[in-house]
């Protein structure tokens, strides 16, 4: 008999709710029991998981990593996906695995190297691989200069923090004085440059920012499969321009994405994202850890978390080649269920009885960030490959 697999999501995105329904509607039909843990009572991932508890607050990497360590031995854990804190975790990857835990991340030398995006810039680049003009910048004097350079060649300039993650702290500087017009409509990520001169002058400590161009669409994010052997399973492109989503194989995203995934270790899981630089295309950014779209590789016929799964318990899953490109589609949000208030909010406890499933409207998509396809795909028939 098969024993079943018991996996733990700590405090990640809100979307991974679909990664755990394609777990547990694996191919195999293999039983798979999930843990989830967030510092938010009102995360859906807590209430789509079999056993929750709240994180405790405050804790230093290292004290997280002792939390960790506790939380795989107490619950058996099989297969760990760590976002928060990822990089002090997978410095301690043999005492997880001592604790007959598999990390579901890359190596410490990859996830430290695109922590931080200029030491990633510098290394791609290193490589060959096209990344736009950045400057980091500290101060107001440095922010002045570079955004006029841009503007000289004729670029619309833009910032966002040296390290960070999810499109958190991006801007567009425009030189169009704040008016009713930012008041009237719906907030923008423009920022008249005179406000954000104005805001660094007055900080308490140095921005660190890297500013570069506006790049163009499309923007495609390639996730990436790649065994502990440094042999990547699996490559597809997710392509987005505008609110149209859709799907690429086409080399010119793919392969530098493979010598990245690669030529740097980026195993289990990852997500490397392109955009346009004039007519080609370069990199704009690196995750170490699965995509919050990621489930929308079902659209394909793939289920990429399983497979990952399968890869962090030494189960080679072969080659994923999706068997078709699913038609372009948007996406589209929806209700989730979330722990009943009447579920005491503490910082230890297992969620005893899960809330029974909304029922989403006649017609709707229902179930969260649904990929709807344009041309009558059914996401929530497909999802749960």
């Amino acid at each position: 008999m098969v024993s079943r697999v018991r996996v733990w999501l700590n405090r990640t995105y809100a979307e991974n709710v679909f990664f755990m329904d394609q777990l547990r509607r694996n191919p195999s039909d293999r039983a798979v029991e999930i843990h989830a843990t967030h510092g938010s009572a009102d995360s859906p991932v807590l209430a789509a998981a079999d056993t929750a508890e709240l994180e405790p607050e405050g804790l230093s990497p290292a004290a997280y990593v002792e939390y960790a360590l506790d939380q795989c031995a107490r619950r058996g854990i099989d297969v760990f996906v760590p976002r928060l804190h990822q990089e002090a975790i997978v410095a301690h990857r043999a005492e997880f695995e001592a604790a007959g835990t598999a990390l579901l991340a890359p190596p410490v030398e990859a996830v430290t190297v695109f922590q931080d995006k200029v030491t990633a810039y510098q290394a791609v680049q290193a490589v060959g691989i096209p990344v736009p003009p950045w400057r980091r910048v500290t101060n107001e004097d440095e922010l002045v200069a570079t955004v006029e350079e841009l503007e000289a060649g004729g670029h619309r300039a833009c910032f966002k923090p040296a390290a960070g993650a999810g499109g958190v702290g991006f801007r567009v500087i425009t030189r169009t004085p704040f008016s009713m017009v930012q008041l009237e409509g719906f907030p923008s990520p423009y920022v008249p440059l005179d406000l954000v001169v104005r805001a660094v002058r007055e900080a308490e400590a140095p921005v660190d920012w890297l500013v570069m161009p506006r790049l163009e669409q499309p923007e495609v994010s390639v996730d990436c499969l790649t065994g502990p052997d440094n042999r990547i399973r699996m490559a597809v492109g997710r392509t987005k321009m505008g609110r149209r989503r859709g799907f690429t194989l086409h080399e010119q995203w793919l392969e530098p994405a493979r010598r990245l995934a690669e030529g740097f270790g980026l195993h289990h899981l990852s997500n490397i994202q392109f955009r346009m630089y004039g007519d080609r295309p370069v990199l704009m950014d690196v995750n170490t850890r699965p995509a919050g779209g990621l489930h929308q590789l079902a659209l394909c016929g793939i289920n990429a978390p399983w497979a990952a799964v399968q890869l962090a318990l030494g189960e080679d899953p072969g080659t994923v080649v999706p068997p078709f490109l699913g038609t372009d589609y948007t996406v589209v949000s929806g209700p989730r269920p979330l722990r009943p208030l009447s579920v005491p909010q503490q910082r230890a406890g297992e969620q005893q009885v899960p809330p029974a499933p909304l029922t989403a409207p006649a017609g709707s998509a229902g179930g969260g960030s649904a990929a709807a396809g344009t041309a009558g795909v059914d996401a929530q028939k497909v999802l749960p490959l």
